[in-house]
């Protein structure tokens, strides 16, 4: 994929009907009699019922690339509209003491703003999250998103952007602080690479959204190019991965075309 040109990104589908909790969804792919909801929690998405159970092995094995993908999608709805699940965090906590089987691994800002199992309302043992300013691609990054989807099975490796990120903002500058500068070294092609007419500049947000956004697609062609393991599995249709673009004013995650 060229990092020449920034294509258009198209936003999460916005039909209500399509908006499940992630019970729902395991509802479907397993059957009622699979799903060992337990203790007192019932289905998760019902006003005052909480999801007190970790995602099982049966669970998230079920489900298709394509199937998380768009698990996230609804939480991220549920999220930004204020319908979230109520999660029984202790509850789940026990019940994946023996073993975790996260559906996706997501490689996101170390922002303060964009804490990704909040913003997509997972819960304990869903979602690996690996977090970096910038959400570059290094070498302890490849090798834990190898572990999480070659050795634990998650199905989707998710690279998120946000709008306004800071890390691109330095990058954009040239900031230079200790080990800092190194990081910022991983954006810098991203900014030559954007195509903008306008004021290239930190100070211009709509720039600075570009540079984000180019900067996840050459995140995810880094880890395509350096991971055979990674790029394999997609290859074989074990995994997907897709890059998002998280808008901090409206809380909506927009999936990169």
């Amino acid at each position: 994929m060229s990092d020449n040109k920034v294509k258009p990104v198209s936003a999460v589908t916005e039909n209500a009907d399509t908006c499940c909790s992630r019970r729902q969804w395991l509802k479907g792919a397993l059957g009622a009699s699979a799903l060992g909801i337990i203790g007192g929690a019932g289905l998760a998405g019902v006003p005052g019922i909480s999801f007190a159970q970790a995602l099982s092995k049966e669970e998230r094995d079920k489900l298709t690339p394509d199937e998380v993908i768009r698990m996230l999608q609804e939480g991220n709805k549920r999220f930004r509209t204020g319908k979230m699940e109520e999660q029984d965090y202790l509850a789940q906590k026990r019940s994946s003491v023996s073993g975790q089987y996260p559906a996706a691994a997501i490689l996101s800002c170390i922002d303060s703003r964009t804490p990704a199992e909040i913003l997509l309302d997972q819960g304990i043992g869903d979602v690996f999250n690996a977090r970096v300013a910038g959400n570059i691609c290094s070498d302890d990054i490849l090798g834990s998103l190898e572990f999480a989807c070659a050795a634990a099975g998650s199905k989707v490796v998710l690279v998120m952007g946000h709008t306004a990120c800071g890390a691109v903002k330095g990058a954009i500058d040239g900031v230079e602080m200790g080990n800092l500068t190194g990081l910022l070294d991983h954006i810098e092609p991203a900014i030559k690479a954007t195509e903008y007419e306008g004021e290239r500049s930190s100070e211009n947000p709509e720039f600075v959204d570009r540079v984000v956004v180019t900067n996840v697609r050459r995140t995810m062609d880094e880890i395509r190019r350096r991971s055979q393991v990674l790029s394999g599995l997609e290859k074989e249709g074990k995994i997907k991965i897709v890059g998002s673009l998280y808008h901090l004013n409206d809380g909506r995650l927009e999936m990169l075309a």
